[in-house]
């Protein structure tokens, strides 16, 4: 038994991927799924989606590596955060679709409890921001829709869960229903400092608590597979959200460490140690990882388009068949031009967290065409990063690295990961294991089998493929950044 199994459910796709016994990847499976977009801003997936790519995945990784089900000691799970299911307990069957992370449809009602005052004790006891990100306000709406849902709530006929808790309960058989205080945390409905949900926020918005997953451990007990599903029972004994797994995979232990994950979106977490800090600038206070019932703490930038503005010139503008074409674009691009797109398609996470703008491109000439708007698309990335680490600098101005670990897809462009070091005035560490989201989930789950090593042993582990260092004079870099400011500004006001 010397392989951990991670199952990474994602925005866009499912992915199981096998570790072996030296923590290095034996095998992996992926399975896309479409995304629905019912209305402006709204954001949605089909359970059974989830659900069918996550099995499928797990039986197709099995196969690919050639192993039996019966050399596999545990498995972990790290997932989307915020995305909200409502599910029957009898039946399984969804109440409605998962409203996904991005979705603003709660914007107006975020908008109006703010006006009434109700933020601050949101801030005080989540270290959340009243935002439609969030799960709370999706969850509400959700049983707004349907006349019976608080009643069949309160009799334990309905459950609410993030996508790892839902995830878990189909696992599992529908014998077990729970969450990691990391993925509890992002709900709004957890109160952070006292490690449990909030009745005070579950009455504000008139959510049953019967309904609430039991909150575990990062690295717990999280019950067993079904037998059909992978031949054999196997325990599920990792789960953490997919920044926090993050977090863990890039070995982020000490306080003033930082990691910046580039997926769907954009999540850079500075560890600020065992206890909350509150930030003065937008930022969110965060569960990093909680082991032994102590929990680790981070102050956490959320950037909601990344890696999904790659998609948009692929699936939108149609100027690229893959990803990868992006870089030679980007260093074919006319540098005489100025061209800065704001990539609010969904609104602008921390620090501007305007849930209503919508996305905007700056600095067009008659000769700009799809090399300039690649560039400008990698661009935008490392612009919001630094957003997220001015912030984060103002916060903690004693309590970061320097160094920022980068992990994610859009982590292997050499060309963004340099524009990120000039733009941050940094270096940037990328690891050799580029996987480090599911990387933190297999070891949360395979250092309990005893599989993998303890924290220290897995910190020593950690390996450098190559540091970015900056290169970009100060006035270009202060030019630069002043020049996207001003559009995030424009953007904002129209």
């Amino acid at each position: 038994m010397s392989f951990v199994m991670a199952i990474d459910q994602g925005t866009t796709s499912s992915r199981a991927i096998l570790f072996d016994k030296d923590m290095r990847i034996a095998a992996i499976a992926q399975e896309e799924f479409p995304q629905h977009y019912p209305a402006s801003g709204w954001v949605e997936h089909e359970p059974s989606d989830l659900w069918s790519t996550v099995a499928a995945t797990c039986r197709a990784v099995i196969e690919k590596a050639g192993i039996a089900a019966d050399e596999i000691a545990a498995v972990g799970i790290t997932n989307q955060r915020e995305t909200t299911l409502v599910w029957d307990k009898s039946t399984g069957k969804p109440l409605h679709n998962a409203i996904v992370w991005q979705d603003r449809r709660t914007a107006d009602f975020c908008a109006e409890m703010r006006d009434a005052g109700h933020e601050e004790t949101i801030i005080e006891k989540t270290g959340l921001l009243f935002d439609p990100y969030f799960s709370a306000t999706k969850l509400k709406w959700i049983l707004d829709q349907h006349e019976d849902a608080r009643a069949r709530a309160k009799r334990g006929e309905l459950l609410f869960g993030t996508v790892d808790s839902y995830i878990i309960w189909r696992l599992t058989g529908g014998a077990v229903h729970a969450t990691d205080a990391t993925n509890a945390c992002r709900t709004m409905l957890y109160d952070i400092s006292r490690g449990r949900w909030s009745s005070t926020i579950c009455d504000l918005l008139d959510i049953p608590m019967e309904m609430l997953p039991e909150v575990r451990d990062s690295a717990g007990d999280f019950g067993k597979t079904r037998v059909d599903l992978l031949g054999r029972e196997v325990p599920i004994l990792g789960v953490a959200g997919d920044q926090q797994a993050a977090t863990v995979g890039q070995a982020c232990f000490k306080p003033g460490m930082m990691k910046s994950t580039y997926g769907t979106g954009c999540f850079a977490l500075l560890n600020t140690g065992g206890t909350p800090k509150r930030s003065q600038n937008r930022l969110l206070t965060t569960v990093a990882y909680q082991l032994n019932g102590e929990p680790t703490y981070a102050l956490e930038g959320s950037i909601f388009i990344a890696g999904a503005v790659v998609q948009w010139l692929r699936d939108g503008l149609k100027i690229i068949r893959e990803a990868a074409e992006t870089q030679p674009m980007a260093e074919a691009a006319d540098t005489t031009q100025s061209v800065v797109l704001v990539p609010a398609f969904t609104g602008l996470g921390a620090p501007y967290w305007e849930p209503e703008c919508r996305g905007a491109v700056f600095g067009l000439t008659r000769n700009s065409g799809p090399e300039e708007l690649a560039r400008a698309a990698l661009e935008s990335v490392g612009y919001q990063t630094l957003d997220l680490l001015e912030a984060m600098r103002a916060d903690a101005p004693d309590g970061t690295g320097g160094v920022l670990r980068v992990d994610g897809g859009m982590s292997v462009s050499d060309w963004t990961m340099q524009f990120l070091s000039n733009i941050i005035g940094a270096p940037v560490d990328r690891p050799v294991v580029k996987e480090t989201t599911a990387l933190g989930a297999a070891w949360l789950a395979g250092m309990q089998v005893e599989v993998y090593p303890n924290q220290e042993e897995f910190t020593k582990s950690w390996q450098l493929e190559r540091r970015f260092e900056p290169d970009m004079p100060e006035d270009e870099r202060s030019l630069r950044y002043t020049r996207w400011k001003k559009a995030v500004a424009a953007t904002i006001a129209v």
